[in-house]
């Protein structure tokens, strides 16, 4: 292995970031690895504001090692992977960098150019055009709940007005709120499984059935809380998703359709323009 020669020079405390491949020497450089240098102002802002001078000095040398490191790495790659191997990648590099570019230059048009504005009419046509490929994963269920104490000195009337259902009494219950541990009284939302799980304690997969089912209300007592539920509606399995509850998702499909379709666009405009200008001709 030819022998490589690292010499450190720190001149400063405070550095910053990197281009690792410069040959010509400049004064103020703080590392050298054979022919290539680690100049002052590559790593000036290293080191935050505050550090102690021995922290500041233990951060400089850490990194300049792990330039060093990696230059020396590089330097005895360049010298030892066969010729065959170094084309192949450097065309990677070289792709990597076509791809790169591109892909930054058409998403910067996109997010100029994209309407991310999706009517609802837009999003209930495409619901009922494809809703049959958008099936539930889990259990789906709407119900309202109270999660409050025992001994709570208004109980009775708490569980009436949470059994009547009047907007009126849900505007009252809704207005001493905080005086439960819990509760949820929007019942036309679809909630997962898995939230009713978290919410509801005593509700388990195993008993599951026992609890959850359309139309249910029932009080549930522990030791010391009461938990007053009524389920409106179950979803199963496997079955259509709700429009409400797929929504979001509806909404990003959309707009990806869009993106996608506005990149083909801008392809295609880019490459008839370049013909029509004979900047791009196939040779025959």
């Amino acid at each position: 292995m030819i022998k490589k020669t690292v010499l450190f020079l720190f001149t400063v405390v405070a550095f910053a970031s990197c281009d690792y491949f410069k040959k010509e020497a400049k004064p103020h450089a703080v590392a050298r690895v054979n022919d290539s240098y680690l100049y002052e102002e590559e790593i000036r802002n290293l080191v935050p504001e505050g550090t102690s001078k021995e922290d500041s000095l233990a951060i400089v040398k850490s990194y300049i090692d792990r330039w060093a490191t990696q230059k020396l790495l590089y330097d005895a790659a360049e010298l030892n992977l066969s010729g065959d191997k170094q084309e192949t990648y450097n065309e990677l590099v070289r792709q990597y960098k076509i791809d790169l570019y591109t892909k930054g230059y058409v998403e910067e048009i996109v997010k100029q150019s994209i309407d991310t504005a999706v009517s609802e009419e837009e999003l209930k046509t495409y619901y009922e055009a494809n809703k049959v490929n958008f099936r539930t994963t889990g259990t789906l269920v709407k119900l309202k709940y109270i999660h409050l104490q025992k001994d709570h000195p208004k109980f009775a009337s708490v569980r009436d007005k949470f059994v009547s259902g009047k907007k009126a009494d849900i505007k009252a219950l809704s207005d001493i709120a905080i005086q439960f541990k819990s509760y949820a009284f929007n019942d036309t939302t679809w909630v997962d499984m898995n939230q009713v799980y978290r919410k509801l304690p005593f509700i388990t997969p195993d008993n599951r059935d026992k609890y959850i089912s359309t139309g249910v209300s029932y009080q549930y007592p522990d030791s010391t809380d009461v938990y007053l539920v009524k389920v409106s509606k179950v979803l199963d399995r496997n079955e259509i998703s709700p429009f409400e509850y797929i929504k979001p998702t509806l909404e990003q499909l959309i707009i990806n359709g869009r993106k996608f379709e506005l990149i083909k666009k801008i392809e295609k405009d880019i490459t008839d323009d370049a013909i029509k200008n004979r900047d791009y001709e196939i040779y025959k």
